[in-house]
């Protein structure tokens, strides 16, 4: 046991000694993991842009087009800036950058309200940014669910409804929409939770994949085994080296999971100890499923190919953006094969929905099968890709 213990703190102080004499794996696991929460929040931080400048082409110039108008400039998504008397000049202020959506009115569309007929509003908008987009439909919506419940009344007006029976006729169950977890419907809220976990996942991943390659360049033989533990057991190896990137990563996570969230106010309403205890797992699973990949890397530069490769597919993977139901099985499948896709949904149901952590018992539990998998892949492929 001593002679173990012993084995164990020297790969532990060698691989950490090895850490920070390497740049490239100090910039990935220190900079790149204390950076890129810092660069993705500045860049989202602005949830919702408001005032949008749009141009109108309202080619009905009718009392009920101009009351429509009236309303979407009201909202605080948009601000009408132009009105232009035909799309020719619309397209043109959009080209140069000055107004960023534009609303059509079609000529008929006084006429065919009063037909009772079905009258069409068409929208373009500017899809350099997804807050433009997001802006200008939610206030040409709300306006437009507006828009409808007055037609309807002055509909029920005009056949001798009216008052509280109107009102009832047009909305018999008053409802209110609750945006829960995101009240304020932001993009950050939504995005930056799953990019947070990933940036462990991945920084991880290239951290541990430059330091094998590292290892294979400079050993004659090409192994990540020491000379003096050949032959005397691999768990050795696989546990000390771990056990070093755990203990570096620990604050890094706490920094990324803890601190980031609630330095930028996104969602935050999970128990911090529920969080950590979550991570734990998910931490030791991406250690080990990054061993296990490592020893099919070559050199250095072969991990940052993969890293890039795999850093939005392993997004979409995740489900967060996506039912995880409606994708095909053979993707939900792969899935599965990533400590992230757990780790992503976990993060979420605990920090943004604050679930306890019988709550994402799913998640803990395959995370720690990870765990035991890629350990014993770990241990395999690293033997096997050791020299006789």
């Amino acid at each position: 046991m001593k002679k173990t213990l012993k084995d164990l703190y020297w790969v532990m102080t060698n691989e950490l000694w090895h850490i920070f004499r390497d740049k490239g794996v100090i910039l990935i696991f220190f900079v790149a993991g204390i950076a890129y929460p810092l660069l993705y929040n500045g860049i989202y931080n602005n949830e919702s842009i408001y005032e949008i400048p749009i141009a109108v082409v309202d080619q009905s110039n009718s009392a009920q087009s101009g009351m429509f108008l009236k309303k979407l400039n009201a909202t605080q998504e948009v601000k009408i800036s132009k009105r232009c008397l035909n799309m020719e000049e619309a397209k043109a202020l959009f080209m140069e950058g000055k107004v960023h959506g534009i609303v059509f009115i079609p000529s008929d569309y006084h006429l065919k309200l009063a037909r009772m007929e079905q009258a069409t509003i068409s929208i373009y908008n500017d899809m350099s940014s997804f807050l433009y987009y997001k802006g200008l439909m939610m206030a040409t919506n709300y306006t437009m669910l507006d828009e409808l419940r007055s037609i309807q009344i002055n509909r029920y007006n005009a056949a001798g409804i009216g008052g509280e029976q109107a009102e009832q006729l047009v909305e018999a169950i008053p409802g209110n929409d609750v945006a829960l977890y995101n009240p304020g419907g932001g993009f950050a809220s939504f995005l930056l939770p799953a990019l947070l976990i990933l940036i462990i996942h991945q920084t991880l991943f290239f951290g541990i994949g430059m330091m094998a390659g590292t290892a294979r360049e400079e050993s004659r033989t090409h192994s990540q085994i020491p000379d003096h533990l050949h032959g005397k057991g691999i768990y050795k190896v696989v546990f000390g080296k771990a056990f070093a990137y755990f203990l570096l990563y620990i604050p890094i996570t706490a920094y990324i999971v803890g601190f980031i969230p609630k330095f930028f106010n996104l969602p935050h309403i999970g128990n911090i100890w529920t969080l950590f205890s979550f991570m734990v797992p998910f931490l030791l699973a991406a250690i080990f499923f990054s061993m296990t990949v490592s020893v099919f890397v070559k050199n250095r530069e072969t991990g940052l190919i993969a890293f890039l490769f795999f850093t939005v597919i392993l997004l979409f993977l995740s489900g967060f953006s996506w039912p995880r139901q409606n994708m095909p099985d053979v993707w939900r499948w792969i899935s599965y094969l990533f400590p992230s896709t757990h780790g992503v949904q976990g993060y979420i149901k605990i920090n943004s929905l604050g679930a306890t952590l019988s709550q994402v018992r799913f998640e803990y539990i395959q995370l720690w099968l990870q765990a035991g998998f890629y350990l014993i892949t770990a241990s395999v492929s690293l033997k096997e890709k050791s020299p006789r």
